[in-house]
């Protein structure tokens, strides 16, 4: 079994940096821009996405954020944990 206090003191900041870097990294892919998907999640302007996808003033996405995007993007929900092995 291993012991949680492992992952490090800035486990949290790492985790939603790297989350927001792949939402970053697909909707680039996909060609959206922040702003169509700030519409399609139903706000008004980029500021949380672009705040989350870099983990401004710790603001991050949530599991129901991610789930909205992963709709939105057609993408498995699962994308946006890729490569959470290197943190």
């Amino acid at each position: 079994m291993k012991d949680i206090e492992d992952l490090g003191f800035d486990f949290s900041e790492k985790l939603h940096k790297k989350i927001g870097k792949n939402v970053q990294r697909i909707r680039k892919e996909k060609k959206i821009s922040q702003l169509k998907l700030a519409y399609a999640l139903g706000y008004k302007s980029v500021s949380p996405i672009s705040s989350a996808e870099i983990y401004y003033n710790k603001i991050h996405f949530n599991i129901e954020h991610l789930y909205k995007i992963a709709y939105v993007l057609e993408v498995p929900i699962t994308t946006f944990f890729e490569d959470l092995d290197n943190l």
